[in-house]
């Protein structure tokens, strides 16, 4: 991803749009076949270095490119840059720079997408406690809070895509977008060699709306593995303690405290998200620009589009690695699940109740006087229902109090996420 954005990479690029609009020229007949055959055969990449020394003359980063490029070519480099405009060279070097990125980026997902499923395969009846609010709900499996996770990284699979596809776009249409001085076919030519397809009106610029929903496609993953980062951290505290991070032998968690071992790339994922999404934010703001063009959009974009995709690179690797090494502790979710007393299975209760011929909010209050006991005495609620003569002549505890009933749907679950990981259609409820 790195070398993506190097600067060597980003003028290897704008030699190739160069050498597509030129090749693009002589089809049509504009330059000669010789000259752009003569071109290519001797033109070499310029030095960052050697761009940087003219740029401090020219005070212009595209014109000194150009002027690197030509003063190897002799008369022949005339044809450089022929009837184009700077935009048309960095704009569409930029879409080719997106698609390299964004193949790196679906690997990623693809990649911690495949690691989550086999996780939540290998967890699919690991019985833990489901949370809201922070606070103990009714049981569910471990499995089945890590098949959540395939299918929100599938949506970003499939958001990301159609971001890279809108974004597969070049443009030679010169200043102002009117052709003026660039035929279209030269246009269309260079674009097919580029593997990119015209972008059917670029005002010398092609519109930031695309970048903008690029960026916010990668905010929207980056979102999603600060999400399965939190609740990694939740379930690492002390307290809840049911999975750690990797600890390797030698690793250290705290410079003073040698007991410490901290989510400590968990974190640092939930860090680098608010970057991500920081720069989709500036990708909203370089959308107005001025009448046909302007480049306030430019020196942000030069930051905050290889920082976006930069970023979640290494989030999508790290993220990979906790996963794929993620230390799970089965019978220490099972004791939490037991911590709250039984009150887990308060909403089975409550429904047996109803179902036994109890009005609702009869129902309701009888259990919730028992729960609210069982909680602020530290009693166990079914013994505090079984004394209770109104609860047991009307339901049967043991059926109420199954905790294998409470997850009998798992593999319902289970079924669309094998046809998730098998890439066949998402089967809905």
């Amino acid at each position: 991803m790195a070398r993506i954005w190097s600067e060597e990479s980003k003028l290897s690029r704008w030699l190739d749009v160069e050498l597509a609009a030129l090749d693009a020229w002589a089809e049509v007949g504009a330059v000669p076949t010789e000259a752009a055959a003569q071109i290519r055969a001797g033109v070499q990449i310029p030095t960052p270095e050697r761009v940087a020394e003219i740029e401090r003359v020219t005070d212009h980063d595209t014109a000194a490119f150009v002027d690197a490029v030509t003063e190897q070519l002799g008369s022949e480099g005339r044809w450089v840059h022929f009837g184009l405009t700077s935009s048309d060279v960095v704009d569409t070097a930029l879409s080719l720079q997106i698609q390299e990125a964004g193949r790196l980026i679906l690997d990623g997902i693809e990649h911690a997408l495949a690691v989550v499923v086999a996780r939540a395969e290998e967890h699919r009846q690991t019985v833990c406690i489901g949370r809201s609010h922070g606070i103990h709900a009714e049981p569910t499996t471990f499995g089945w809070k890590l098949a959540g996770w395939a299918f929100e990284l599938d949506r970003s699979r499939t958001r990301v895509t159609a971001a890279l596809e809108a974004n597969r776009v070049g443009q030679l249409s010169g200043t102002v977008g009117t052709y003026a001085q660039v035929e279209p076919e030269v246009e269309r030519i260079a674009c097919e060699r580029l593997g990119l397809e015209p972008d059917p009106l670029s005002t010398q610029v092609i519109a930031r709306d695309r970048h903008a929903e690029l960026l916010s496609a990668l905010a929207l993953c980056a979102a999603s593995l600060e999400r399965f980062a939190t609740e990694i951290r939740h379930l690492a505290r002390t307290e809840v303690r049911e999975v750690e991070e990797p600890f390797g032998k030698g690793m250290k968690g705290s410079s003073a405290m040698p007991h410490k071992r901290n989510p400590k790339i968990a974190e640092r994922i939930c860090g680098l998200a608010r970057v991500v999404r920081a720069s989709a934010l500036v990708g909203f703001e370089n959308v107005p620009l001025w009448h046909e063009r302007d480049i306030s959009n430019s020196s942000a974009e030069r930051i905050v589009v290889p920082d976006a995709f930069l970023a979640l690179d290494y989030m999508l690797d790290r993220f990979t690695w906790i996963v794929e090494g993620l230390v799970v502790y089965p019978e220490r979710m099972r004791r939490n699940v037991d911590a709250s007393h039984g009150l887990v299975f308060s909403h089975r209760l409550l429904l047996a109740l109803v179902e036994s011929g109890l009005p609702r909010n009869d129902a309701y209050r009888l259990v919730q006087r028992h729960a609210m006991k069982a909680w602020d005495d530290e009693q166990d609620f079914r013994q505090l229902l079984a004394a209770d003569p109104e609860i047991t002549s009307r339901v049967d505890l043991g059926a109420v109090f199954d905790l294998d009933a409470t997850v009998r749907h798992v593999d319902t679950v289970f079924e669309r996420l094998r046809a998730l990981a098998g890439k066949e259609e998402p089967v809905h409820a």
